[in-house]
């Protein structure tokens, strides 16, 4: 099963860095954070894929919290540019009226970002009590009752 989430977290990073690349999501610093984050995650996890130790499963998941903050942070910053782009072509909107015609808005979709945070947390579950941080823990606390 483990290595199944890891299957579907490359395809879905490979997949969602290729639409980013695509969709020219690179114009400011602010859209250069998700395809950022990809890049480093792959990198992690082919170091995770050779070295196979605990501190790649800890970088992971940092990077993996990173998302899910990136996600969030996206969500504000899609938000924000919609809801601009709908009063400025349509001034009189407000209220229920603004927020729907934001969140149904296509040009940025506003639910976009939740990619980041589903990514984020399939490689949360990934590595959730993964053998590598099992595995050291165990040796330690051994080590550690050896040594009284």
């Amino acid at each position: 099963m483990r290595r199944l989430l890891l299957v579907l977290l490359i395809i879905g990073l490979v997949g969602m860095g290729a639409e980013l690349l695509l969709l020219r999501h690179i114009e400011n610093v602010w859209e250069l954070i998700p395809l950022a984050l990809i890049g480093l995650s792959l990198l992690i996890l082919s170091w995770h894929g050779i070295s196979r130790g605990r501190v790649g499963i800890r970088a992971l998941q940092v990077t993996m919290g990173f998302f899910l903050i990136a996600g969030l942070a996206g969500f504000v910053l899609h938000y924000q540019a919609n809801m601009e782009f709908r009063l400025e072509t349509n001034p009189s909107l407000s209220g229920w009226a603004l927020v729907w015609a934001v969140l149904s808005g296509k040009t940025p979709p506003v639910l976009a970002p939740g990619a980041m945070i589903q990514l984020g947390l399939l490689g949360l579950v990934y590595s959730y009590k993964h053998p590598a941080l099992v595995i050291n823990e165990t040796v330690k606390s051994k080590k550690e009752g050896a040594g009284k």
